[in-house]
């Protein structure tokens, strides 16, 4: 299974084509606008969000509700294309418009300009910009389906925003919740916190970061392999979530805190009741060797303050050389409920690409099957 992406921030349209899905996976248009408008929301975002209202569009590989085992082809519109058309358009356009030489801190604007050879940071950051992962979103979702065909399942909620943090540990039936609330947080106490400090950052003029926990549930052990470093499930998923704009670190399980403790305290010892192995504890976070073990798979990532504040940081003029303040392209303070979103999309396709990976399959109906006979095993 593989996804493609391709489209600007400010084009006609972000497109995605996934290959290797099997024929007769049922496909839900809904269930995809639904995590599109989710990744659009939360407390913190700007005015952008109210411009566009994404929705995808599937193109191919889809009839009647079901996949043909073709490649499934989608687009999502931007809507703000019409006010852009004179800049972005693929034939001649006024390219001295929309110009940005004050290359900010934190983007790709500048090791961009050089690496490309452009002398204008929009042929950069059209590309770099987080707005490409609508198309990943989207692709999660139809992963999000086919990992639900097997009974598995995908979410996670907001642990911390800029230091306010959720230090509880919640089972995974109670994350579904996360998505009603403002922050996604589900400390309330802490959410309303968090709310205040963004509050008192968008008058300053600045942003916020935060961690967000992802959890896989219902997989079965064996996904990934120990025999070659790429197969590692743990690395994939890691590699996955560290390519989300503007995620700087990531943990599977217990992460960075097994490192201060004794291994007694760290590692996940077996048991085995009632006819088949169990652990009582999973630190390892579901993954140990590089595979699945059977237990939630618990990944954490970091999500750096968003780069382009609205009082602007100081930079150099890409053109001119000279000191400058750096320009304002968005109005976000915070974006973590967004980052959330993505990050189930990309851990549920990474999970996905792995199962298919073992269980091959031309049918939905073979791939099923084949999962239900891991069991007994």
């Amino acid at each position: 299974m593989r996804l493609t992406t391709a489209g600007e921030s400010h084009g006609r349209a972000l497109v995605g084509i996934i290959e290797g899905l099997p024929a007769n996976l049922a496909i839900d248009v809904a269930a995809i606008d639904g995590d599109l408008k989710l990744r659009q929301g939360g407390y913190g975002r700007g005015g952008r969000q109210k411009i566009e209202s994404d929705r995808a569009e599937i193109l191919s590989g889809v009839r009647n509700g079901l996949t043909l085992g073709s490649p499934l082809a989608f687009m999502i519109v931007n809507a703000d294309y019409k006010n852009w058309e004179r800049v972005m358009g693929a034939g001649e356009c006024d390219t001295s418009q929309r110009r940005l030489t004050a290359v900010r801190p934190g983007h790709a604007d500048l090791t961009g300009l050089i690496k490309f050879g452009q002398t204008d940071a929009r042929n950069i950051l059209e590309r770099a910009s987080a707005r490409e992962t609508a198309v990943r979103v989207a692709a999660g979702a139809v992963a999000k389906q086919y990992l639900a065909a097997l009974g598995v399942s995908v979410s996670g909620y907001v642990r911390s925003v800029c230091g306010v943090e959720d230090a509880a540990e919640y089972p995974f039936e109670k994350l579904a919740e996360a998505k009603s609330h403002p922050l996604f947080m589900l400390d309330q106490e802490a959410e309303r916190a968090a709310c205040g400090l963004i509050d008192r950052l968008k008058e300053e003029g600045d942003t916020a970061g935060g961690v967000i926990e992802i959890r896989i549930h219902g997989l079965k052990s064996g996904f990934g392999s120990c025999m070659t470093y790429g197969e590692k499930l743990d690395a994939r998923l890691a590699g996955a979530l560290m390519s989300v704009q503007a995620v700087k670190g990531v943990e599977t399980g217990m992460g960075f805190a097994a490192a201060k403790l004794p291994g007694s305290r760290v590692h996940d010892e077996i048991f085995y009741e009632n006819g088949r192995f169990v652990r009582h504890t999973n630190n390892a976070g579901g993954i140990e060797g590089g595979m699945s073990n059977g237990e939630d798979i618990v990944l954490r990532a970091a999500m750096k303050p968003i780069p382009t504040l609205m009082r602007g940081l100081r930079t150099a003029d890409f053109a001119t050389k000279e000191a400058c303040r750096a320009a304002g392209e968005r109005s976000d303070v915070a974006a973590v409920c967004a980052c959330e979103i993505i990050l189930e999309a990309v851990a549920a396709f990474t999970a996905a690409q792995a199962v298919a990976e073992r269980l091959g399959g031309d049918d939905m109906k073979q791939v099923v099957a084949r999962y239900e006979e891991l069991g007994r095993a």
